[in-house]
């Protein structure tokens, strides 16, 4: 065990890096180390954070601020992602009138602030979701209004109530914020909110919920400094302070966490992983995860006139080496779902990828390039961003894809981006070929069917057909379990044909943790780990 003491603010920038005099600014004058069981420091890359607005944040790393930060009306347990469970709400039931929810509030409740957490609060929240018409938005699209039926009683009525919305709002998206707070920083839930709101600034470097932690600031591509809320309705953290230090190379998570500078490593491989073996300070954990990886190929002829043909997708799909990607890159920690639903939820199985698809087939794609009118192969460019996930980078993926794809004579032509700056192309449909990702913001199989049909569809110009979007609704709203899974596998089947999203692996993470902390609550419902139970 490392010897407990205390360190200065000096001390603590040398720990945080570059921008760390920004952070450390918001820290005492003297702090326990990591090692005095005060700070905990995680080692992560976080190049992807661009926003820590609930309202409008839909990336990979920052739901495990926003979950730390802000505090739902119900979430989920580690472990079980089919039952929801109380947090803001200690009940809810079916409206009187079969519409929609009632929720009732947990007395006593305050937010960071100090503030009672109310109704008000609540509906004020979910309203600005809606009306600022992010990406965020588009989970609560069935909500048709949010009404206060008295100050610890909230009623959220749906369009369709047969729709689902328990598992949505655990999303990460829909933690409760401080209206008082809010409108004093220019926050605004009215209909003119997309245009209107100007908190999003001052949420990039404060909060305003009720979570274990507040938000203390972020310094892009360096790190985030959360602080411990002292009103917290489960009772203060056991952490004074939590570091999520940017890393963006696995090698140095690796080298950070055997010195004790870090307290658990995100983005290692599994050869560094192995090296851990017989390390009495540091264990390794695993997480089955939702997430997955895949790669979007557009259908617009002016991008790509053989993208453009289903026949030449769908000859990219099997010319891919997915067992070599699984097995000699990531040490077998992976899984891959057949298409856009993850192994866990409706119509995923391993036994479905198995049955219905993609593997390896060289002359089956030769056949279908044949089929296409591109006998003799095609180029294309593909779009990857400077970030690793499961350790592997996308960089060295779109090497082993290009190695692959030559074998049927498909050219790929790399194309290196920032990860914003990658992000915006994809989600302006603008992108011809992209590595990207894909994780939950809530635990609920309608959340990725959904999404493909709709936003991604519009990203990679698909129009897709009225008869798979009514599969979609109806699998969403279907009671009866069995046939909601056989609902979802005829999706599965579909998107498997339209061949635009080609999933590459499902990764089962393993983080490497500090032997000091005792308690690290991993969690595969979208921000990867609890912070506000994590302890020595």
């Amino acid at each position: 065990m490392r010897e407990i003491g205390w360190i200065g603010r000096r001390d603590v920038m040398r720990l945080l890096g570059a921008g760390g005099a920004a952070l450390a600014a918001g820290l005492p004058e003297r702090v326990h180390a990591a090692s005095a069981k005060n700070t905990l420091v995680l080692g992560l890359d976080i190049s992807d954070s661009i926003t820590f607005d609930p309202a409008r944040e839909a990336q990979y790393t920052p739901p495990m601020t926003l979950t730390a930060a802000y505090e739902s009306l119900i979430t989920m347990t580690p472990g079980d992602y089919l039952n929801v469970k109380p947090a803001l709400a200690t009940a809810w039931a079916r409206t009187p009138d079969g519409k929609g929810w009632r929720f009732t509030l947990r007395d006593g409740v305050k937010f960071n602030s100090g503030n009672p957490v109310t109704a008000d609060d609540v509906k004020w929240s979910i309203d600005r979701v809606i009306n600022i018409k992010d990406q965020p938005s588009q989970y609560v699209a069935n909500v048709d209004q949010v009404v206060t039926v008295d100050p610890h009683t909230v009623d959220i009525l749906q369009k369709d109530p047969n729709q689902p919305l328990l598992t949505i709002l655990c999303g990460p998206n829909f933690g409760i914020l401080d209206r008082k707070v809010m409108e004093k920083q220019g926050g605004t839930a009215g209909a003119d909110a997309k245009t209107e709101d100007k908190a999003t600034n001052w949420l990039n470097q404060n909060s305003a919920g009720a979570g274990p932690f507040t938000l203390a600031g972020w310094t892009r591509n360096a790190q985030i400094l959360l602080t411990r809320n002292p009103h917290y309705w489960r009772g203060p953290a056991f952490f004074e302070h939590v570091v999520l230090r940017h890393m963006g190379d696995s090698a140095t998570q690796l080298l950070a966490i055997k010195r004790g500078d870090i307290d658990a490593a995100f983005n290692l491989i599994p050869e560094q992983v192995a090296t851990l073996k017989g390390n009495k300070d540091v264990r390794v954990e695993g997480l089955e995860s939702l997430d997955f990886v895949y790669m979007a190929l557009t259908s617009e002829v002016e991008f790509n006139k053989a993208l453009a043909v289903k026949e030449a997708r769908q000859a990219v799909a099997y010319a891919i080496d997915y067992d070599g990607i699984i097995d000699s890159m990531l040490g077998g920690q992976a899984m891959r779902c057949a298409s856009f639903i993850p192994i866990g939820l409706y119509g995923s199985t391993r036994e479905t990828t198995k049955e219905i698809g993609y593997r390896q087939d060289l002359d089956r794609a030769k056949q279908l390039l044949q089929k296409a009118g591109f006998p003799d192969g095609f180029e294309f460019k593909l779009s990857y961003g400077d970030a690793a996930v499961s350790g592997l980078s996308y960089a060295v993926l779109a090497q082993k894809l290009q190695s692959d794809l030559a074998r049927v004579g498909i050219k790929v032509n790399l194309d290196p981006m920032d990860q914003v700056n990658l992000r915006t192309q994809y989600t302006t449909a603008k992108s011809t070929a992209v590595l990207t990702f894909w994780n939950p913001s809530g635990v609920e199989t309608d959340q990725w069917a959904s999404a493909s049909v709709l936003r991604v569809a519009k990203r990679v110009h698909w129009t897709v057909p009225d008869s798979l979007l009514k599969l979609v609704v109806s699998a969403a709203g279907e009671q009866d379990a069995k046939k909601r899974g056989a609902l979802y596998l005829e999706y599965v089947k579909a998107m498997l044909d339209q061949a635009n999203q080609v999933i590459l692996f499902q990764p089962i993470y393993q983080f490497a943790v500090r032997d000091i902390i005792k308690k690290f609550p991993l969690t595969a419902a979208g921000w990867e780990v609890e912070l506000g139970q994590a302890s020595t």
